[in-house]
């Protein structure tokens, strides 16, 4: 089962759910940890325009995420990564890979990257007053969204697609990004519902039907639970900010397996609105998921 369970806070409702973040947590290792870093250097080998994407003078916003996480990691996780030279080399014992950290034919978030399972993403204003913009992103796994069509985009124009946004979202995001400070940063949880198993789906947003269509005996494997945990930090030195998403899923069996969690994402996907359900794909599997999960949490 996936560590979060976003869902847990009662029936759906667009809201931010921001929660502090305690940076000794910042980035999350486990034991996929190999598996998905060996699908991220796929995708760049083979995609590296649909991965990675970076304005003009984002560099020093890069290499101060690259900093942090190369001060991070070998104290967070000392039994797998150690600095070599004078930060020169990050090593992974484990994987028996080393990181050339002044490689210059690499943005330094582009090798921040693919340091982590995480992806990165960076957005900065202009100036006061100045809307916040998605500047650079290190995007392997996309949750249905593709980073060229965000890339410079302000932050309505980043979630214009989805649902309530405008009238729910907007403003409060707004006033948020601005006021976020360097020794107050937040983590938050976002989940969605895949008919496909894998981590790279930068196609967008809407109803997929699914051939053949799935039912109440195939739902648990053929859909799959994709949980994002989020974290939000102020660079101190650029004064970007950075968004780090960490993707989790699991087939919705897993799910189903623990009764109360069944019980909460029913109820959670009989509380979404029309347009979240199309916005989510879900329009025509809802009804069916819903079943399958009301029937394996009966006595919840």
């Amino acid at each position: 089962m996936i560590p979060y369970v976003p869902f847990s806070a009662g029936p759906y409702r667009i809201q931010m759910g921001l929660s502090t973040l305690d940076l000794a947590e910042w980035i999350q290792i486990d034991d996929r940890y190999d598996v998905e870093l060996a699908e991220k250097r796929r995708l760049v080998s083979g995609l590296h325009p649909a991965v990675f994407g970076a304005l003009p003078d984002t560099e020093r916003m890069g290499a101060e995420v690259l900093a942090l996480l190369v001060d991070h990691l070998p104290r967070r996780y000392p039994g797998r990564f150690a600095v070599e030279g004078d930060d020169e080399v990050l090593v992974d014992r484990i994987g028996g890979i080393r990181h050339d950290l002044r490689d210059a034919a690499l943005h330094p978030l582009d090798r921040a990257g693919r340091l982590v399972q995480e992806d990165l993403v960076l957005m900065a204003s202009a100036g006061e007053g100045e809307p916040y913009r998605l500047v650079a992103a290190s995007l392997c796994f996309p949750s249905r969204w593709a980073l060229a069509d965000k890339l410079g985009q302000p932050l309505e124009g980043i979630h214009g697609p989805v649902p309530f946004y405008k009238e729910k979202l907007a403003a409060p995001m707004d006033r948020f990004f601005p006021l976020l400070k360097e020794d107050r940063p937040v983590v938050r949880a976002n989940w969605s519902l895949h008919d496909d198993p894998a981590l790279f789906q930068p196609a967008g947003h809407g109803d997929r039907p699914a051939v053949p269509p799935i039912t109440v005996a195939d739902v648990g494997q053929r859909l799959h639970l994709r949980s994002e945990r989020q974290t939000l930090r102020r660079l101190p030195v650029t004064q970007g900010i950075l968004f780090t998403i960490r993707t989790y899923q699991c087939p919705v069996a897993e799910v189903a397996a623990e009764p109360e969690n069944a019980a909460l994402l029913a109820e959670a996907l009989a509380a979404m609105p029309p347009e979240t359900l199309a916005y989510k794909g879900m329009t025509h599997h809802a009804a069916t998921l819903i079943a399958y999960l009301r029937a394996a949490a009966p006595a919840v």
